[in-house]
């Protein structure tokens, strides 16, 4: 008995060492919005983690020693770029002392780099606020910047894991149809919202803007990053008597007490809209995160 049992234990110890082993790639996402297209291309190939949520601030994240731990074990690191993170990222990736995620290598990827960007600067300097060298870096709010970036995501993916590289590129095709049917849907039900004014809190939205036609009058903070201050609430009050606005745009990170002034004195709404993937209980991925931004602006149509 003892005998039989021994050999049933060697038998599934063997057994066991001759399965293939499948670890899923470990991916750092800077923000969710990368985070969900990771896992949109990737599947049960990836194991995604996201360094920020929708109600944070991208420009200000604390390199916890929970998020240190990821990014020493990360097979990649996808980000935005444009020194989006600037504040953070580069002391993360240092003191993780991973070599796969440093700038430069495969297992590093910016989706900056594969769209066009929007309000690049002639010069920048700290006197300007929080401005960008390379652009813009809220290209998410643009579905057709999700395209562009998802088609180098899934490269890059089969590039770092080429064992699983046909399931990168199936899924990528799959992906790019259903979202290219989706732009599609978006853009005949955004149709009433072009050249309608609108007063933003943060510069976020100018790729949402470009796409969509909506018409930027107004920024609530008098420099990016730089909170409003009453004198310049009270600036855009007297402009928008001047130039009147449907409504006040801000993202779900963004401190409500300044649009909630303008809103009540200039008499027009304040539409909070998601920005990202989980701003909101609709936007749950990428797909409902565009349901849910359009139809929050058609709200003020009505």
């Amino acid at each position: 008995m003892l005998n039989r049992s021994i050999r049933f234990l060697a038998a599934t110890a063997l057994s066991a060492i001759a399965l293939p082993s499948f670890a899923a790639l470990n991916i750092l996402a800077c923000e969710p919005e990368w985070g969900a297209l990771a896992q949109a291309l990737g599947g049960d190939k990836v194991s995604v983690y996201n360094a920020t949520n929708a109600f944070q601030d991208p420009h200000h994240v604390q390199a916890k020693p929970s998020l240190l731990a990821k990014a020493r074990n990360a097979d990649m690191v996808i980000c935005t770029g444009s020194q989006l993170e600037i504040g953070w990222l580069p002391i993360l990736l240092q003191q993780a002392g991973n070599p796969k995620i440093q700038a430069g290598q495969p297992g590093n990827f910016e989706a900056a780099h594969f769209v066009r960007m929007l309000e690049i600067p002639a010069s920048v300097d700290r006197s300007q606020g929080d401005v960008h060298p390379g652009g813009n870096p809220h290209i998410q709010t643009d579905p057709r910047n999700i395209a562009l970036v998802a088609d180098a995501l899934a490269k890059r993916l089969a590039e770092v894991d080429p064992a699983n590289a046909a399931d990168y590129r199936s899924a990528y095709t799959a992906f790019a149809e259903r979202w290219k049917s989706a732009i599609s849907h978006w853009e005949k039900q955004a149709a009433p919202l072009k050249g309608m004014n609108i007063v933003v809190h943060h510069k976020a939205f100018v790729y949402l803007e470009n796409w969509l036609g909506l018409q930027e009058v107004a920024t609530l903070e008098p420099k990016p990053g730089v909170e409003p201050t009453s004198a310049h609430l009270s600036a855009v009050l007297a402009q928008l008597e001047r130039q009147p606005a449907r409504a006040i745009i801000r993202g779900a990170y963004s401190d409500g007490r300044g649009s909630d002034w303008l809103a009540e004195r200039a008499k027009i709404p304040t539409v909070v809209l998601p920005f990202t993937v989980g701003g909101s209980d609709q936007a749950k991925d990428l797909f409902g995160l565009f349901d849910d931004t359009i139809q929050k602006l058609l709200s003020v149509q009505k």
